[in-house]
């Protein structure tokens, strides 16, 4: 790997990314990865997890399940080796896995089209799914059922095996053999079936011994009765091993068949693990999606001493991901075309080394395609290299200082920075004299500047404050010191220099008062009001660092408060979908069920008359009514159709049944005959009945009320009904 990627501990990034993916495959691309070769594919990257990461939050439970890198198990089929029954059991597991997989992503390719593209990829295997289970079952057993030839081999081997057990069942239960024995208990040695012999009496039980117990007291002997029945028992065992090795090759074959398909599926599988991964991690560290800008085609001109660039690094509330986040205190770095050198100073284990690898981080993980952890809104250049130099570098093999090492290490990347550069300096010219360092110092930082590449640079010495100060384009920037504590806030501050606070911290240590104004007074006092000065500055720099924390916190809180009450609302959504499905199938139940009861209204008003049903048939479509206004309030986006016919509707609006005695000109039932017919007179105890073209007599007490309903009736003189058969009986509707 690249070393100044190793210096800023990027394979640490990479080993912790790696922990997110589900399966080997996937996290071997993560120990491997490395900044995307172009811009373009740098934006891919940071796109595709983003929507990994949208795709979470829709399906919190997603993940590649079951899924094992089998390409050891497809070359090995290449090569003919036969894959054993547990490896083929992982490529079907992983077969199966892949489906589903394919199947959720191809479902929801609306929503997320990038990771359904990469599942389109992952091409199902039924017929090589299918083949294994076959075969195989849960454990990875080869089932009998695997072949016919199989199925009758293991037959054969249970008759066998339960032949030679009952044979040694009545040796070992015999008078003659059971006093030689240890134990009456049958094991197997060798794939044989031995009784226990006692040592003493290996003479009196004829047969082959084929072990020895540890104390030497017993001897595992297989008697000659059994001997013949044995090597039958081997021989089916030979059988069963040959058959189970021909099942097993043939599978292997058909793993190889399919070897390329097999290949291109885990390495699709893969992809879509690192993608997963880096999604994980992201919401782990709190990441958002940094704005990634391409370098310009043409720098803008340069404007008197001022080397413009096109880059820029503008990081917010940037966190180092390997520090403990609740520890870790978020800096602001600033790199643009106003600010392209930054000048760091502060004091030692003031977290400027650590600013300077943040930087350099989180550049390395958004051109990767991770997120990274700093406030939304930060925006990075893509770079096409960086340059580090930072950390102890003296070289005991070399027999170099510390500061021929750094400046070896300078030399060697010097002539390739450009502005297409990040370059990231620690204690720049440190470990030399210090009039010497910091002039080489100055020298390389103009270099640099004429290069017109960006660069945040770490020192102590005070002549670069001055650099900063009175070069354009480049700015001073220090970590501040709690002169109460005595100790690093490790805040970064940009635009002021850093402070020695060597009076102040001698102060708090309890030197003399003094010796510390004497020390003061060996300094020029243009030097000491220009220290107040700082003060006063750091001082108003720190409110309003305060207050802009403040803000920062509010709307970290905020964003935090966002991102949960989106999980919220999607987990409501959810949970309102499996409302509204409960819903529904409730509604068909009961709409199934009030079908099945309107049917069943129906029937019988094609069979029983119409008074007989239509007393409860109003009170019935009433209910059906209610019910149904409230099926339509549950599923408002159902539009059942109409389960109440215009004809029970009609049937159900009849005016309710008549009560009292019949009168003549009502409609009556004539009980005896079934029919229905209009009363013409009644005589005493008798009544006349016009019962469509056949008048009758019939008593009056066997009347039955249907409707009252005056009708004109022709008088007619009374005659003696004729002796006919009278009319068939007709139902009820046709009488309407």
């Amino acid at each position: 790997m690249n070393r100044h990627w190793e210096t800023l501990e990027f394979p640490k990034i990479l080993a912790r990314l790696a922990k997110y993916a589900d399966f080997s495959a996937g996290a071997e691309l993560a120990l491997s990865l490395t900044p995307a070769p172009d811009y373009r594919e740098a934006r891919e990257r940071l796109a595709l997890t983003a929507e990994a990461r949208a795709l979470f939050v829709a399906r919190p439970d997603f993940a590649l399940g079951g899924i094992h890198d089998i390409r050891p198990w497809v070359e090995q089929a290449r090569h003919e080796v036969i894959i054993m029954p547990q490896e083929l059991l992982q490529v079907r597991n992983t077969l199966l896995g892949a489906e589903q997989v394919h199947r959720v992503l191809t479902r929801l390719e609306a929503q997320f089209p990038t990771l359904a593209d990469i599942a389109w990829r992952i091409a199902p295997q039924p017929h090589l799914i299918a083949s294994i289970t076959r075969v195989l079952d849960d454990r990875g057993e080869v089932r009998d059922s695997a072949s016919p030839e199989l199925a009758r081999i293991r037959h054969d081997l249970r008759v066998a095996q339960e032949r030679i057990q009952e044979r040694l069942r009545r040796m070992v239960t015999s008078p003659e053999v059971a006093r030689y024995l240890q134990d009456t208990v049958i094991t197997r040695r060798e794939g044989r079936f031995v009784i226990p012999v006692q040592a003493g009496f290996k003479g009196q039980v004829p047969g082959v011994v084929h072990d020895r117990s540890t104390t030497g007291m017993t001897l595992f002997m297989e008697p000659l009765a059994v001997v013949e029945l044995n090597n039958a028992l081997r021989e089916l065992t030979l059988a069963e091993e040959e058959e189970v090795y021909r099942i097993l090759a043939e599978l292997t074959h058909q793993v190889a068949a399919v070897g390329t398909e097999l290949d291109a599926l885990i390495q699709a599988l893969a992809e879509l693990d690192l993608i997963l991964a880096r999604a994980r991690y992201a919401d782990e560290i709190q990441a958002t999606l940094p704005e990634l800008l391409p370098l310009p085609q043409t720098l803008p001109p340069v404007a008197g001493e001022n080397y413009g660039v096109g880059a820029v690094l503008r990081l917010e509330g940037a966190r180092h991901p390997l520090l403990d986040p609740q520890k870790v205190v978020p800096v602001d770095i600033m790199l643009d075309a106003e600010t392209h050198i930054l000048i760091l100073t502060g004091p030692n284990t003031g977290g400027k080394t650590v600013s300077l690898k943040t930087a350099g981080l989180l550049l390395l993980m958004a051109q990767s395609g991770m997120h990274i952890p700093a406030d939304a809104g930060s925006t990075l250049s893509f770079f096409e290299s960086v340059f580090v130099d930072i950390g102890d570098e003296q070289s005991i093999e070399q027999s170099l200082s510390t500061f021929s090492s750094h400046l070896a290490n300078i030399v060697s990347f010097l002539e390739k920075v450009d502005q297409r550069s990040l370059v990231l300096l620690d204690e720049l010219g440190a470990g030399t004299d210090p009039a010497e360092g910091s002039a080489l110092a100055r020298a390389l930082l103009e270099d640099i500047r004429k290069r017109r590449s960006l660069a945040f640079v770490a020192t102590h010495y005070p002549e670069l404050k001055l650099y900063a100060h009175n070069t354009p384009g480049v700015r001073n920037a220090s970590m501040e010191f709690d002169t109460e504590t005595l100790a690093p806030t490790y805040r970064l501050t940009i635009g002021l220099p850093g402070r020695s606070n060597a009076f102040a911290i001698a102060r708090r240590l309890g030197v003399p008062e003094s010796v510390v104004k004497a020390a003061q007074a060996m300094i020029s006092g243009e030097d000491l009001r220009a220290e107040d000065m700082l003060e006063d500055l750091h001082h108003l720099r720190l409110e309003a660092v305060r207050s802009r924390d403040a803000a920062r916190q509010a709307r970290h809180e905020a964003q935090v408060l966002g991102a949960n009450l989106h999980k919220r609302l999607a987990g409501i959504e959810e949970e309102r979908r499996t409302i509204l499905q409960q819903a529904r199938e409730t509604a068909d139940a009961e709409v199934a069920a009030v079908r099945q009861e309107l049917e069943s209204l129906r029937r019988r008003l094609r069979v029983e008359p119409v008074r007989d049903v239509r007393e409860n048939l109003s009170q019935i479509v009433t209910e059906v009514s209610a019910g149904l206004a409230e099926v339509a309030a549950l599923t408002p986006d159902l539009s059942p159709e109409p389960l109440v016919d215009a004809d029970l509707q009609s049937a159900a609006a009849l005016e309710p049944p008549p009560t009292g005695a019949p009168r003549p000109g009502d409609t009556v039932r004539l009980a005896t005959l079934g029919l229905e017919g209009v009363l013409v007179r009644v005589d005493g105890a008798e009544a006349l009945v016009q019962a469509g073209p056949v008048r009758t007599r019939v008593p009056f007490e066997s009347l039955t009320l249907v409707r009252r309903e005056q009708r004109a009736v022709v008088p007619e003189t009374l005659s003696p009904t004729p002796a006919a058969a009278p009319s068939p009986p007709a139902t009820s509707r046709s009488w309407r």
